[in-house]
């Protein structure tokens, strides 16, 4: 039987046949590089290592690197990884732990116990990895080195003691293996699906229980506890945006300077951007709701404005298709419902030429979702250059679409004081706002509705499932106020 992760019978079980094949279609693409097919090529690839908070000794849980992550599926920090171009053999360098390990970690895994669990052919201790690479006959080590096109950060190139012994080349691998991200296999997707149910059902239970009065962290909690009891997600994809009221419009509130800690108020909306990330892949999901569980007319407005584009775009959505006209086509259907509210006015496509729209969506229309929640392969040497223009420079991908890809679809539309003063103060591009219309809205936040797809050979399949139109939102939250849940109000003083 082949080695797999599992967090229970109740959970996915997946098993490392993912990465075998991941190994497989690498090796398939360096295989047609003209400079690798002389001499003995072996990527190289650096896990995740052993960290402490700061100086103290606490360790925080593990996360592997992605891209290790995506090579091996190993769980544990400090392993290397390498796999042989010519003849596919893969081998992983484990640490040499102390007997004293056992005591306070638990067993020590045999070579033999990693090989099982990891599906690869060779096993060795990371003490004796350059002898391991003389024997290999190695010419040439491939290291991974590339700058992420969301972060701006630099991959950590793997190093060891006795490396400089080798001739390495850090240019070949990294747009390969990027590439070979972009694409998700079967595999890969059963795991996304996955994620995406889990997250679904907590997204749902959040919305049957929440109640005016409630602090925006119990959400989060409440989605935290949803997804590791019921689906065995120890991690989430990102930082839980829990976001009521005005703070819906910021849009990636929740970090430690805004921590998702005001009470949500009846009339109010609230924006939940939350997903799960079970075996290191994510779903990347927000639902924004009525805190009493009944939109007002206001609220409609925006709400079936940013519905209506959501659906626009999956409905244009099939390989062929640029992103950035992806992201054109939210606007304009933003555009033509803030008209129809009396909000702006104006020529529709001289205001998207002047970019009126990013007001309203200053972020892109989504990204790749995988292993990262911004998941890599958005720019790359051979991809469309990034837009400039206001809005479009958001976006965190320009590319053509092409099966296999996995994207959010995630169009939003937000009051931003900054933004709308700065317009409002425009001579140019005042005209379009009815300002009288906009100010009844300044203390509105936002709506985003985020969605997780696949493009298929015919279109898209969407990954996400839970209630979207106003009548599903409304019928499924006074459901949820028959459960009659309370929640303790916390009342304490400082001495």
């Amino acid at each position: 039987m082949e080695g797999a992760f599992s967090r229970g019978v109740h959970t996915l079980t997946v098993h490392n046949k993912l990465h075998q094949l991941n190994r497989r279609r690498l090796v398939e693409r360096l295989k047609q590089v003209d400079s690798l097919k002389k001499g003995k090529s072996i990527v190289i690839l650096q896990g995740g290592q052993s960290e402490t908070r700061h100086c103290t000794d606490h360790e925080p849980i593990f996360r592997q690197e992605s891209y290790f992550h995506w090579a091996f599926g190993v769980e544990e920090p400090d392993y290397y990884g390498a796999i042989e171009i010519d003849s596919g053999q893969s081998h992983l360098f484990a640490p040499r732990l102390p007997s004293s390990y056992a005591i306070w970690m638990g067993k020590l895994k045999s070579p033999e116990d990693i090989r099982y669990k990891y599906g690869v052919e060779n096993v060795h201790f990371s003490d004796v990895m350059k002898q391991i690479l003389v024997n290999l006959h190695a010419d040439n080590l491939l290291l991974l080195h590339g700058v992420n096109s969301d972060s701006g950060k630099v991959t950590k190139e793997a190093f060891f003691e006795g490396i400089n012994q080798f001739k390495v080349d850090k240019s070949i691998l990294y747009p390969l293996i990027t590439e070979c991200r972009v694409f998700k296999t079967p595999f890969e997707l059963e795991v996304l699906r996955y994620a995406n149910k889990i997250s679904c059902e907590a997204h749902i239970d959040v919305m049957k229980k929440v109640r005016p009065g409630m602090k925006e962290y119990q959400l989060e909690s409440l989605f935290r506890h949803y997804c590791y009891y019921n689906g065995g997600a120890r991690l989430l994809s990102y930082t839980c945006i829990c976001g009521s009221g005005i703070n819906s419009s910021v849009l990636h509130y929740g970090h430690s300077g805004a921590p998702n800690d005001h009470t949500l108020k009846k009339g109010q909306l609230v924006l939940n951007d939350m997903g799960c990330e079970y075996y290191c892949y994510g779903a990347d999901i927000t639902c924004t709701f009525p805190v009493n569980g009944v939109f007002s007319d206001q609220q409609k407005i925006i709400y079936n404005a940013v519905l209506a584009s959501s659906r626009a775009v999956m409905k244009a959505v099939r390989p062929g298709v640029s992103w950035v006209d992806m992201h054109l086509l939210a606007e304009r259907t933003h555009l033509e419902h803030l008209i129809a509210a009396g909000l702006i006015q104006g020529n529709i496509d001289e205001m998207i030429k002047l970019r009126i729209p990013a007001i309203f969506m200053p972020h892109g229309l989504g990204h790749f979702l995988g292993i990262d929640t911004h998941d890599v392969g958005g720019y790359l040497e051979h991809t469309p250059p990034r837009p400039s223009e206001d809005g479009l420079k958001s976006l965190r991908t320009s590319r053509v679409l092409e099966p296999g890809m996995v994207l959010t679809i995630e169009p939003g539309i937000y009051f931003i004081g900054v933004l709308l003063d700065k317009i409002l103060a425009d001579p140019v591009k005042s005209k379009f706002l009815v300002k009288e219309k906009i100010d009844q809205f300044r203390d509105f936040g936002g709506v985003r509705i985020e969605d997780n797809i696949v493009v298929t050979e015919t279109g898209m399949e969407l990954l996400t499932n839970v209630p979207r139109t106003i009548e599903e939102i409304e019928t499924l939250m006074a459901e949820g106020a028959k459960l009659n849940v309370q929640f303790p109000q916390q009342n304490h003083k400082s001495n």
